[in-house]
């Protein structure tokens, strides 16, 4: 470990292995070239905190689990993808990292991009446009930029790129009415009157057509270890049987990238980059995307399952704020609740639910529920999440004006594979089964009560933190 870097530079270690150690407070307390030029990139330091969130998330299970676990990890560095295979085993009271296959570029790019979720949710900034790229609805979290988000609610209906400057398309952007075609502004870095700070455009098309702008600040804050997204999937249950632990362990990754592959080629031939496509097969392309997003959406929950059901299974114990996490949750699906005509209602900026669950996890739980609630709701009602705390303990619920379950249908809604006969609307079947085990590993639960045609509600309860 000579090599490591604690102050200043060093160079990657002979045979492009990249070594680094965390003490027990999973901090990065010696790093090789170019971990260590990443994390001072990214807004950290060493010894400092992690910066690439991915790579947290496995430290933290190695260090918390004792066992060893490798991924690949996926970043971004000064708007270019890295990818990299990392190996972590318990030291000490810290961790030893080895890091191979480091790859930075637009080669990377191609064969593993970074993943939709983890942009949706570093993007301070979230933008619906059409097919022309004009402004439908925004949703602006950054304090900053609030002289954008009046600007973007005043200008609906005109270019995105009206509100901002681009640096580097600016000169060819003058000659053209309307804006570039979406690939060549994606990841295109802009400024934005009121804020400092420098911003990347991320541009993801989406299946039901149009696109959603993301703005992702230029240097990205290493998240603290409770705020990481759900990015781990556990390996560590080599006895566990069956054919979920081979799919979610040794598939998964493998069918990851050329099923993102699928879906980027069947995009590009459906926003016609390519040159004139006849209409009826646009839509050919438009289906084998929405496909492609479904197979996705299947391999990530399987992944989860096999998480869940592991021997020894149990999320980290942290502090959490229900009332603050409800908020997060209905912050990120804000967007896809305009598009439906849905009001999102959230406990008042002055509650709070002081619970102890793995923050990351509820707030997955959180996320299947209301997306749940928003995709079979009628438009034009309203989603409530409702917050308190009483002798089961403290409690957070997502109440919806859909038509309802039946009596019969709320047992078995929490099944595997359970549909309850609807089918084309995307899910797995296995969002409610893996929420209910996530509730329980935490200490509590995840029950539904409902009446049909009068909406359902469900409830999480989690164990109240006695010490806020």
């Amino acid at each position: 470990m000579s090599a490591l870097r604690e102050q200043g530079a060093a160079p990657t270690t002979p045979g492009g292995m990249i070594r680094a150690r965390t003490d027990g407070t999973d901090q990065l307390i010696a790093a090789d070239e170019p971990l260590a030029g990443l994390q001072v990139r990214s807004g950290s330091a060493v010894p400092g905190a992690i910066a690439l969130p991915a790579l947290l998330a496995l430290v933290r299970r190695v260090r918390r689990t004792g066992q060893p676990a490798s991924r690949t990890i996926l970043s971004v560095d000064e708007g270019y993808p890295v990818t990299a295979m990392a190996f972590v085993t318990p030291e000490g009271e810290g961790t030893a990292i080895e890091l191979s296959q480091w790859h930075r570029g637009e080669e990377s790019a191609a064969e593993l991009p970074v993943p939709d979720a983890l942009l949706h949710h570093l993007a301070e900034a979230e933008i619906l446009l059409d097919d022309a790229q004009r402004v439908i609805v925004a949703d602006v979290r950054a304090a900053d930029l609030a002289d954008l988000a009046a600007a973007l609610e005043t200008g609906r209906g005109r270019y995105w790129t009206d509100f901002v400057t681009i640096d580097r398309v600016s000169d060819l952007m003058t000659a053209r009415q309307g804006p570039l075609h979406w690939r060549l502004l994606d990841d295109a870095p802009f400024t934005v009157e009121g804020s400092v700070r420098n911003w990347r455009a991320r541009i993801l098309p989406r299946a039901q057509g149009g696109f959603a702008l993301l703005a992702l600040p230029e240097v990205i804050e290493a998240l603290p270890p409770s705020a990481q997204p759900a990015e781990a999937k556990p390996e560590e249950a080599e006895a566990q049987p069956g054919w979920n632990r081979l799919l979610g362990r040794d598939l998964a990754p493998a069918l990851r990238q050329p099923i993102a592959r699928i879906i980027a080629n069947a995009e590009t031939i459906r926003t016609r980059l390519a040159g004139p496509l006849a209409e009826e097969y646009a839509s050919y392309a438009r289906d084998i995307a929405d496909a492609g997003r479904h197979l996705m959406s299947l391999i990530e929950d399987l992944a989860d399952l096999e998480a869940v059901e592991a021997p020894g299974f149990a999320p980290a114990p942290d502090h959490i704020d229900l009332a603050d996490c409800a908020r997060r949750a209905a912050g990120i699906l804000s967007v896809r609740a305009q598009e439906r005509g849905i009001t999102l209602v959230t406990p008042e900026s002055g509650a709070h639910v002081p619970a102890i669950g793995e923050f990351r996890r509820v707030l997955q739980v959180l996320l299947n529920l209301v997306t749940n609630a928003i995709r079979y709701s009628p438009e034009g009602t309203t989603v409530t999440l409702g917050v308190g705390l009483d002798q089961r303990g403290a409690w957070i619920a997502v109440q919806d004006e859909g038509r309802g379950l039946t009596a019969e249908q709320a047992e078995r809604v929490f099944e595997k594979f359970e549909r309850l006969g609807r089918s084309g609307d995307g899910g797995t079947g296995l969002g409610l089964y893996i929420s209910r085990h996530l509730a329980r590993a935490m200490g509590g639960d995840l029950v539904v009560t409902s009446a049909a045609g009068e909406g359902a509600r469900f409830e999480l309860t989690l164990p109240p933190d006695r010490t806020a």
